[in-house]
C-alpha cells in the first residue's frame, strides 16, 4: 500500500499499525499528491473500481487511473477526458481543508460516495464508500452513517486532518495521539499533549480551568471510566468557559478508544433560534398556529375537570384594502401595531398568537365565566378602532371577534378552534367591528360555503366547468350577431348557480384561473362559427388586478386564431368604482387591439351615466330588470327609450336582456335597440346545439 520509510523502531511500528488500520477499514482509501500522483491506497479502493493489484502503483498520475477505470467500465456516463477534467477541477477547488463529498456511478450501476480533504503536506486524502444500498434502503441510512462516522474518526485521527477535536487513548488510558483542534478547543498546555499523558491529568486540568459537566470532577471521571469499561459508544455534553462541547467516546477492539470533541455552541444557539422561529411569527414574534395549537392541547385536561377556557378568533377588518391600496410594507406595519394593541388587552396568563395574514387567536385561561371573554373581546374591538398613523397615512381598520368557551362549546382543541372560527364568520357577516359567541347550528351555512370553495379549487383539474351559449339577435341584420358565453359548474351531482359560486371564486382569487379558462374556451368555440358572429365573455373586476390580463386576452385570440373584432368583453360598473388608472389603461389597450368593450347590467349601479364619460364603450347592455315591467309600466318604457337614445348619440350599440314575449320585442324594436337577448329566441344552449343552429340557418335568425 505504501513504502515504509526508515526510522526508529517506534516509527516503523507506528507506520505498520497505520497501514494495518487503513488496509482493514471497510471502505476505499487513497491519497493524491498535490501534483495528482497516487501516494497511498488500500485494497478496498482497488476492489471498488476493479483494479488488479498489479494495475496500480505508487506515483501513477490521476489521468492514468481515470483511463484505467474507464476501460474497466466505471463512470459510463462520461468519457475519460470529461471525468478527468471534472474530477481534477473538483480537487483543485477543494484546497481549503474542508471535507467535500460527492457521488460517482461505477460499473454495475453501483454508487460510490467519495469524501476529500486537502492537506498541504499530504495532498488530497480521499475515502470511497459504496452507498448504493443506503440510498435504496432508507431505514439503514442512520446505522451506516454512524458506522461511517466512527470509521472516519479513526482515519482522520491517522491523518490528523479533521476540523473537530480528536484524541486516541490506549487501553491503559494514556494519550496516543491528538490533533490541533482538540488542543485548541480545550486550550491545553504543551505538556498535556505529549504521548503517554494520563486521561486523569487532562480531565483534572479541564476542571481546574472551568469545565462543567453537570457534576463534580470525580463524577465526570467516574462516568468516563464506566463508559470505557463497558467498551460502548457514549456521548456527553459539557461546558467550558461558556462554550458547549460535545464529547463522543468510540471504543476500539484493543481496549483503547478514540474520542471526538466538537464545539456545538453555535449549533445549539441556531437550534434554539430555529425552534423559536418554527413556533413564532417572524413579523410580530407572537406564537404562531403550531405553538398556539400545542399550548391549547394542554388545556384539554383542565376542561375535562370542568375548568373554563375561551378561544377568541380575531380578524382585522378592511386589512385587505390597506394592502391593495397602500402596499404590503404599510400592511406589515399595520399587523405589527395591531399585535401590540392586542397584546395590551391580555393578561399574563393569556396566549396571543398570529395565525397568518390578518388573523389572530387568543386563549384565555383561566376564566370564571363567558362574560370575562366578552369583556376582553370588547377591549379588543375598542383598541383596534383607534386610527393608526403609519408613514404619514391615517389608517382606520377594526377587528371582528369570534368566541368559543369550553367546555360548553367543546372540550377538544379542534372543536373549540372550529367553533371560534364559525363565530368569527358570523361576527363579520353582522357588520364587522363586533364580537359573537358560538351558537349551536350556526355552521351549516359556513360549511356549505367551504364545501363550495373546496370544490372550486379542484373544479378545473376535474373538468367540472362547461360553457353554455345564448344567442343575441341583431334586429337590423335579422340574424344572430353575437353569442354570450355563460359558465356552468357541475358539482356533486348538481349544477351550481354562478350567482352562488362566482362571488366565492372572486373572494378567494380563484376567478383568475377560471376566467382565463372561460376566455380560452369561448375563443376556441367562436373560431368555428361564421365570421359575422361575435363571442361575448364576462370579465370579473378581480381579473383586472392581474398585470398580464391584456396578454392573456391576446394569447387566447392568437391560440384560437380569432379576429379580435369578434370578441366582446363585458364588464360591470363595479370595475370602475375604484377609478383605477391601471384598469382604464387595460381597457384602452384591449380596445386598441380591436376587442369590443361592453357595459353589462347598465342602470343597476349608482352612477351609470358618469361611467359612460370615463370610457368609450362599444355597447350598453340594458339590465333585464327594466324589461320585466316594460309592457305595464310607462316609466320602464321611458327609461328604455332614453338609454337607447343615449347609446345612439354616443355611437354605442345597445342590447336589451331578458326579452321573453313578442310584445316586449315589439316595444324595444320600435325604440331602435340594436340587439335583443332572451328566452323568446333561445335559452342558453350547448356548443353543439349552437353550431347546428348557426349552420342550419335556424328560424331564430329570421325572427320578426
Amino acid at each position: 500500500m505504501r513504502e515504509t520509510d526508515a526510522g526508529t523502531p517506534n516509527d516503523v511500528a507506528d507506520a505498520l499499525l497505520l497501514d494495518a488500520a487503513l488496509e482493514n477499514i471497510p471502505y476505499g482509501f487513497c491519497v493524491w499528491s498535490p501534483q495528482f500522483r497516487l501516494v497511498m491506497w488500500n485494497k478496498h479502493y482497488r476492489e471498488f473500481y476493479g483494479f488488479a493489484e498489479s494495475d496500480i502503483r505508487k506515483g501513477m498520475t490521476l489521468e492514468e487511473i481515470v483511463h484505467l477505470s474507464h476501460r474497466l467500465g466505471n463512470h459510463p456516463a462520461h468519457t475519460p477526458e470529461e471525468f478527468y477534467e471534472a474530477y481534477s477541477s473538483e480537487l483543485l477547488n477543494n484546497r481549503s481543508g474542508a471535507r467535500i463529498k460527492s457521488q460517482e456511478r461505477i460499473k454495475g450501476g453501483r454508487i460510490v460516495e467519495t469524501a476529500r480533504v486537502y492537506s498541504e503536506k499530504i495532498g488530497w486524502v480521499v475515502t470511497h464508500e459504496d452507498v448504493t444500498d443506503e440510498i435504496q434502503l432508507a431505514e439503514t441510512v442512520q446505522k451506516r452513517k454512524l458506522e461511517l462516522e466512527r470509521q472516519n474518526i479513526r482515519l482522520d485521527a491517522a491523518v490528523n486532518n479533521i476540523s473537530i477535536g480528536l484524541c486516541m487513548m490506549d487501553a491503559r488510558g494514556r494519550l496516543v495521539i491528538c490533533n490541533e483542534p482538540y488542543a485548541r478547543i480545550y486550550n491545553l498546555p504543551t505538556e498535556l499533549l505529549r504521548p503517554g499523558t494520563q486521561l486523569e491529568d487532562i480531565l483534572g486540568h479541564l476542571f481546574d480551568v472551568g469545565m462543567s459537566a453537570g457534576g463534580t470532577r470525580n463524577d465526570y471521571i467516574a462516568w468516563r471510566r464506566e463508559v470505557i469499561a463497558k467498551s460502548e459508544y457514549g456521548k456527553n455534553i459539557h461546558e467550558l468557559n461558556g462554550r458547549i462541547i460535545m464529547m463522543q467516546h468510540h471504543p476500539m477492539e484493543d481496549g483503547g478508544w478514540v474520542s471526538t470533541h466538537e464545539d456545538i455552541t453555535e449549533q445549539r444557539q441556531n437550534e434554539a433560534r430555529i425552534h423559536h422561529l418554527a413556533r413564532h411569527d417572524a413579523l410580530t414574534d407572537l406564537p404562531n398556529r403550531i405553538e398556539f395549537l400545542e399550548q391549547m392541547a394542554r388545556t384539554e385536561a383542565g376542561m375535562q375537570r370542568g375548568e373554563m377556557a375561551a378561544v377568541l378568533y380575531i380578524d382585522l377588518d378592511h386589512f385587505k384594502a390597506v394592502n391593495d391600496t397602500l402596499g404590503h410594507a404599510v400592511g406589515d406595519e399595520v399587523i405589527k401595531q395591531a399585535a401590540v394593541r392586542l397584546w395590551g388587552t391580555t393578561r399574563e396568563s393569556d396566549l396571543l398568537a398570529r395565525l397568518g395574514g390578518d388573523e389572530f387567536a387568543l386563549l384565555l385561561q383561566p376564566i370564571d365565566s363567558a362574560d370575562a371573554a366578552a369583556r376582553v373581546a370588547d377591549r379588543i374591538i375598542k383598541a383596534m378602532c383607534a386610527p393608526m398613523n403609519i408613514k404619514g397615512q391615517q389608517i382606520e381598520i377594526g377587528a371582528s371577534v369570534g368566541i368559543a368557551v369550553g367546555p360548553g362549546d367543546g372540550m377538544t382543541t379542534d372543536t373549540l378552534v372550529k367553533n371560534a372560527d364559525l363565530a368569527l364568520y358570523r361576527a363579520k357577516n353582522e357588520g364587522r367591528s363586533t364580537y359573537h359567541f358560538f351558537e349551536t347550528g350556526m355552521d351549516a351555512e359556513l360549511q356549505h360555503r367551504r364545501s363550495i370553495e373546496a370544490g372550486l379549487r379542484l373544479a378545473l383539474s376535474r373538468n367540472e366547468f362547461r360553457l353554455m351559449y345564448q344567442p343575441l339577435l341583431g334586429l337590423k341584420e335579422n340574424r344572430i350577431t353575437c353569442v354570450e358565453a355563460l359558465l356552468r359548474w357541475d358539482f356533486e351531482g348538481a349544477t351550481i348557480s354562478p350567482a352562488e359560486f362566482v362571488p366565492i371564486a372572486e373572494e378567494t382569487g380563484l376567478i383568475s384561473a377560471i376566467g382565463q379558462w372561460v376566455l380560452n374556451e369561448a375563443c376556441l368555440a367562436a373560431a368555428g362559427w361564421p365570421n359575422g358572429v361575435r363571442i361575448a365573455v364576462n370579465l370579473s373586476p378581480v381579473q383586472f388586478r392581474q398585470r398580464d390580463l391584456v396578454t392573456q386576452v391576446r394569447r387566447a385570440l392568437t391560440n384560437a386564431r380569432l379576429d379580435p373584432t369578434r370578441l366582446e368583453l363585458e364588464i360591470t360598473e363595479s370595475l370602475l368604482l375604484a377609478d383605477s388608472e391601471a384598469t382604464l389603461q387595460a381597457l384602452h389597450d384591449l380596445r386598441a387591439m380591436g376587442v369590443r368593450i361592453s357595459m353589462d347590467d347598465f342602470g343597476t349601479g349608482y352612477s351609470s351615466l358618469s361611467y359612460l364619460r370615463s370610457f368609450p364603450f362599444d355597447k350598453i347592455k340594458i339590465d333585464r330588470s327594466f324589461i320585466r315591467d316594460l309592457t305595464t309600466r310607462e316609466d320602464s318604457q321611458a327609461i328604455i327609450r332614453a338609454v337607447i337614445g343615449l347609446g345612439h348619440s354616443l355611437g354605442m350599440s345597445t342590447t336589451v336582456e331578458g326579452v321573453e314575449t313578442e310584445e316586449q320585442l315589439t316595444l324595444v324594436r320600435a325604440q331602435g335597440v340594436s340587439e335583443v337577448q332572451g328566452y323568446l329566441f333561445s335559452p342558453p344552449i350547448s356548443a353543439t346545439a349552437l353550431s347546428n343552429m348557426l349552420l342550419a340557418d335556424s328560424p331564430i335568425a329570421k325572427a320578426s
